[in-house]
């Protein structure tokens, strides 16, 4: 299988143009999203025989995920896993009543793997998602916020507020068909096997 890079060959790699130019973030379709932490700690859990053991940190990490479509009606939840130093997600903001928009074309992939609106309807990690707009940046931003809150309320100590959690930018490809948005759930489900070859892998 050929791994999609996250990467557009057309974008610089500085902070101020890793987004597309004048791409709407916001528009109907699927995005492959990956969010590292600061210097690539890990600090969600380990792997174990190929598999993501989760810990505390992990879980929360995990359920705020998990949550974002209540804060973001239009949004739906594809494959996604929490790493030991990252996570990778496919959000698909969908607002045309129609189930599963891809990429510009608005393929629908296979009912096997719909995306699920998932989330616990009277739980609320994200509690400063209430923001207005529905772009990609705003989701990610409530993301971390939300996981860094309640990792400073659990942990004060190992989480004091001038320390970074997060990487301050994140990656994103526009998946723009059925075949590529079927490659990449099969990349992240297999995520946990590659992690001595990852590019975020850090020894410790």
């Amino acid at each position: 299988m050929v791994i999609l890079k996250m990467e557009n060959k057309n974008v610089h790699h500085d902070r101020r143009s890793i987004r597309l130019k004048g791409y709407d973030y916001s528009r109907p379709g699927a995005y492959f999203i990956t969010i590292c932490t600061s210097n690539r700690e890990c600090w969600f859990g380990e792997i174990i025989d190929d598999k993501m053991i989760l810990n505390e940190y992990g879980k929360i990490a995990k359920q705020c995920w998990i949550d974002i479509p209540v804060h973001f009606p239009d949004v739906m939840l594809d494959e996604f896993i929490v790493m030991p130093n990252h996570i990778h997600g496919i959000v698909v903001i969908n607002r045309t009543n129609k189930p599963n928009p891809v990429g510009a074309n608005n393929h629908s992939p296979s009912n096997s793997h719909s995306p699920v609106n998932v989330g616990a309807k009277n739980f609320s990690p994200l509690q400063s998602l209430k923001s207005p707009s529905r772009s990609i940046g705003s989701i990610v931003r409530g993301f971390k916020i939300g996981v860094t809150k309640r990792l400073r309320d659990k942990t004060p100590e190992k989480f004091p507020p001038h320390h970074s959690i997060w990487q301050r930018n994140y990656y994103e490809h526009i998946i723009r068909n059925e075949d590529e948005l079927n490659g990449i759930r099969e990349y992240i489900y297999c995520n946990p096997l590659k992690w001595l070859n990852d590019k975020n892998y850090k020894i410790r």
